[in-house]
């Protein structure tokens, strides 16, 4: 009875060590289809999130040079429009074209994106040009523009197909407008010409790969110009074109094409100017939007192969050496390093302004707080300065806010390099105002470090049209105090050093001024 009680429980323990191989196995080919599953998800994911990022990037470029576009067509139509109603004035005397050849040559050098300024009378003879030398007996009445304004009464801006200029022999866009004698009737062509190389200039900015393609198109599907620049791009026919087709039905979007012309899959973005009948359109390479991905996927495809290999072989191990336990305490181990190392980066990443590095407002209220109760303990003076950039909205309108953010890298930058102590704090404080902690500093030495941040900023020399001084400069106010328990807080130390930013900019700009001076 006692061997058969022996028998049976032998037989249930091989039973049991049989289904905890089973299970072991199971859980071993479990965890390596998860890994492959999840590595397999999180590289489509990838893509995707690749994808979508160069669409956004394609939208973004198609934005920015539509934009440009505008504003460079928008500089030749008020300068041709200030000429058709000064001639329109004082007529085509003598003297009257002379003069204009002054203005015109100025103008010319005032605006690169200008190739030449001309004047024609209504025969298409050439009246003036802003050329110093100036071809004899020529003739425009063959032109596309000047057939136009003399089959068209509209008094509207025209901006024509590509033409190569009969004076430099260069491809440019032409923007015209049209000449009235009193009575209505036709007196002729003003004529702005723009230098296709200025926009190709302005395209070559641009990251868009080696099969990557920007267009500026006429809404009526004639190329203006393409980079990179192919034999037949300038004038070229795109009415039937699908970015054509597209843009003739919606003002902005994004579309993927395989091309026609070399079979190349890309990500298009296209936006329409808003001022004046063209569009742009930004194509990406699909294969080179995807390239970095691509490396990437095949990289965690050896890794995860390589993992899932050791992990099988290490399976087999722990099935039969039974060492489970210890595998997982040195999984839970690595996990618990991985988790402390990302929350000290989220914790770094908290305390620090993302685009000019520098404290943000949370570290700067900190820091703030804590200076001030050790200002309090050890009765030392806490100084504040508080820094404003001069007219930066004007410099947002006038460059853009990709420029403005450039700006305050800069600026942040100048500031960070006229620091010398440890201790000292300066952070983002909103916008374009920053701040900076000095403990242990009275007035007059936060005045002088005030002033260092101030004619540092100032020789950067950052153009601003925008303000009195034509480049870039900061307004700084400073306030320094002993703080007393319960009497002082840090909100009057900031109210006080906003009080004179305020003054400082009252007074003039560029300047420092200090709440209060010791007597």
């Amino acid at each position: 009875m006692h061997t058969q009680i022996l028998q049976i429980q032998n037989f249930d323990s091989k039973i049991s060590r049989k289904s905890l191989v089973s299970l072991t196995s199971l859980f071993v080919i479990f965890v390596c289809i998860s890994i492959l599953g999840i590595d397999a998800w999180r590289s489509w994911s990838a893509r995707a999130i690749q994808l979508r990022e160069a669409e956004i990037a394609t939208a973004n470029m198609s934005k920015a040079i539509a934009q440009h576009a505008d504003d460079t067509i928008k500089s030749a139509e008020i300068t041709i429009s200030g000429i058709v109603e000064r001639v329109e004035r004082d007529g085509v005397n003598k003297r009257s074209l002379e003069r204009l050849h002054l203005v015109f040559q100025s103008r010319v050098e005032e605006l690169p994106q200008i190739k030449g300024l001309f004047v024609f009378d209504k025969n298409g003879n050439w009246l003036v040009t802003s050329l110093s030398n100036p071809p004899l007996n020529l003739n425009n009445s063959d032109r596309g523009y000047f057939i136009y304004h003399r089959d068209n009464h509209n008094d509207s801006t025209y901006i024509g197909d590509p033409i190569q200029s009969r004076s430099s022999g260069s491809w440019v866009i032409t923007v015209s407008r049209r000449i009235n004698n009193p009575d209505g009737s036709f007196a002729g062509v003003v004529l702005a010409t723009l230098d296709i190389n200025y926009f190709n200039r302005f395209y070559d900015s641009f990251n868009i790969g080696e099969n990557g393609a920007i267009v500026l198109v006429l809404n009526r599907g004639i190329m203006l110009t393409r980079r990179p620049v192919l034999a037949d791009s300038i004038g070229k026919n795109m009415l039937t074109t699908t970015v054509f087709k597209e843009s003739s039905v919606n003002p902005k979007g994004t579309f993927v094409v395989k091309s026609a012309q070399d079979g190349v899959v890309r990500l298009n973005g296209f936006q329409r100017l808003s001022k004046y009948p063209l569009f742009v359109s930004v194509a990406l390479s699909k294969d080179e939007v995807l390239k970095e991905w691509l490396n990437d996927t095949y990289l965690h495809l050896v890794t995860v192969a390589m993992l899932i290999s050791v992990l099988a072989a290490f399976g087999y191990y722990v099935v039969k050496q039974m060492k489970l336990r210890l595998s997982a305490e040195v999984e839970m181990l690595r996990s618990q390093a991985a988790l402390q190392a990302l929350n000290q980066t989220l914790e770094r990443l908290s305390l620090q302004d993302g685009l000019t590095e520098l404290a943000n407002r949370r570290n700067f209220d900190i820091t703030l707080e804590e200076e001030f109760s050790r200002a309090i303990r050890n009765s030392t003076s806490l100084a504040l300065v508080m820094i404003d950039v001069d007219h930066f909205k004007q410099y947002n309108d006038l460059y853009g806010h990709a420029q403005g953010d450039v700006c305050l890298k800069k600026i942040s930058a100048a500031i960070k390099s006229c620091q010398s102590r440890a201790g000292d704090l300066a952070a983002r404080y909103g916008g374009e105002e920053l701040a900076v902690i000095l403990p242990t500093t009275d007035i007059d030495g936060a005045v002088a470090v005030a002033e260092k941040f101030r004619l540092a900023i100032k020789n950067l020399g950052l153009l601003h049209s925008g303000n009195e001084a034509g480049i870039v400069t900061v307004s700084a106010g400073v306030q320094a105090m002993i703080p007393i328990k319960d009497l002082n807080s840090p909100s009057e130390l900031i109210r006080a050093a906003d009080q004179a930013l305020y003054a400082a900019k009252h007074s003039g700009r560029d300047q420092v001024c200090a709440a209060t001076r010791p007597t």
